[in-house]
């Protein structure tokens, strides 16, 4: 048994909410985004998702070397 179109429609939604609440407690400024970047985020696949969060993961742990060289460097190497 498939499920109806707005059944399908109201787990697309769940399921792009669900996404950008990860997004946001993981520290991506989503409020910040357009709505075709936040559509783009929103429709990202599970794997994607985890793609995505642990690559921030892994940019915020070398974040205070890479925030060093920018204020060196006055960002011009970031």
């Amino acid at each position: 048994m498939t499920a109806a179109p707005d059944d399908r429609d109201q787990d697309e939604g769940r399921d792009a909410e669900r996404v950008l609440r990860e997004l946001a407690a993981a520290g991506f400024p989503v409020h910040t985004l357009t709505d075709e970047q936040r559509a783009v985020f929103a429709a990202l696949a599970p794997e994607e998702l985890a793609l995505v969060l642990d690559i921030k993961a892994r940019l915020d742990a070398v974040e205070p070397e890479v925030t060093a060289h920018a204020a060196v460097a006055g960002a011009a190497l970031f």
